[in-house]
């Protein structure tokens, strides 16, 4: 969601889990606490998305719009906090699946975001475990993202187009398509993955260059 000239930089930086040297985060993610994210909490998410995206307005946006678009699903944020203080978000948001049989109401997992002092330290690989687990308690059979197949293959999603789906854009590169099937999942829900108007009018899909 960031421009395409600098998003493969950023998305490396976002979300990368090795922690570096003077990390405040102890082995193990402690001093981390994964919640539920409150109104009382929007600043501090609209200040963890622009300075993760360098971008003052789409990825905040995008946030902001999608937490109250009326949509088949509520949607689902989740903020991670370090001593108090908010260092990352990641939401869930409705979505749809055109499957063969009927559509299928999924949820798209964009955007995450980490503050640059906490990157490197699995922050949001404890983001993406606790949406996709909420996502599943809630009996929802997919979750779809556009990014690095490098970073999130090894965090419960695949590529989509090898395993039945079709994407929404031909700006999406093919590598960048990802889906988590979870518990709900059954083997007749392929088809064509379809974006929230929100996502279109904030021009946020098939924007990301991912790291193959």
């Amino acid at each position: 969601m960031a421009g395409e000239e600098t998003f493969g930089r950023l998305l490396r930086e976002a979300t990368s889990h090795d922690a570096p040297e003077g990390s405040r985060i102890a082995p193990g993610g402690a001093g981390l606490v994964i919640r539920q994210e409150t109104a009382d909490d929007h600043r501090d998410v609209r200040e963890v998305h622009t300075r993760a995206f360098g971008d003052s307005d789409r990825v905040p946006g995008l946030v902001e719009a999608l937490r109250v678009a009326e949509a088949a699903l509520a949607p689902m944020s989740f903020v991670a906090v370090v001593d108090d203080r908010v260092v990352g978000h990641v939401l869930l948001s409705a979505t749809r699946l055109d499957a063969p049989r009927r559509i299928v109401d999924v949820l798209s997992l964009s955007p995450l975001g980490v503050v640059p002092e906490f990157q490197r330290q699995g922050i949001g690989t404890q983001l993406i475990a606790h949406a996709l687990e909420a996502a599943d308690s809630q009996g929802v059979p997919l979750v779809f993202l556009e990014g690095s197949p490098r970073y999130y293959g090894t965090r419960g999603f695949e590529g989509a187009s090898a395993v039945g789906f079709r994407s929404p854009s031909l700006r999406i590169p093919e590598a960048a398509f990802q889906v988590a099937r979870l518990s709900a999942h059954e083997a007749w829900m392929t088809g064509t993955f379809v974006y929230s108007e929100v996502f279109w009018a904030f021009d946020c899909v098939g924007l990301r260059d991912p790291e193959d």
